[in-house]
């Protein structure tokens, strides 16, 4: 028996092995950035006190649920919405860069600021590869429909 290479992520015709990598990469930095700030939002500077841990958990899963989505985008046959998702899923993991409206990088610890600068910096690879694969694989479809 022949296995289903089409549910194999890394043989997808539109994304290259290496973009898997990244999303896997900034799902877990964006994991673990929530976590850390969930868990220890009362040593972040400057969070507003009605924050809790309830509703940055629930912030984590709005962010990946746009993941989420492209992915399944991706499985029903939708290759230039679920890249265009994909690249905004990516540019969310910027957004923990706000931290530091709230606060100088000085006074966050440690921890905190390698789960911030590891969300935002792998969300950023994942938004500019989004954006490379568009270009590239999408170019001669973007052009047959404007003219």
């Amino acid at each position: 028996m022949t296995p289903n290479r089409s549910l194999d992520p890394t043989r997808c015709p539109v994304l290259p092995g290496y973009v898997w990598v990244l999303v896997v990469l900034y799902f877990i930095a964006s994991l673990a950035h929530f976590t850390h700030n969930a868990e220890y939002i009362a040593f972040y500077p400057g969070m507003p006190s009605w924050l809790g841990p309830e509703q940055v958990y629930l912030a984590w899963l709005g962010v990946t649920g746009v993941g989420f989505v492209a992915l399944a985008l991706l499985r029903f046959g939708l290759p230039l919405p679920a890249v265009v998702l994909l690249g905004i899923y990516g540019a969310l993991g910027l957004d923990g860069l706000a931290h530091y409206t709230l606060a100088l990088c000085s006074e966050h610890t440690v921890v905190a600021n390698i789960t911030i600068w590891s969300e935002a910096t792998t969300g950023l690879l994942v938004l500019l590869v989004s954006a490379l694969t568009l270009g590239r694989r999408f170019s001669s479809v973007i052009r047959g429909r404007s003219t």
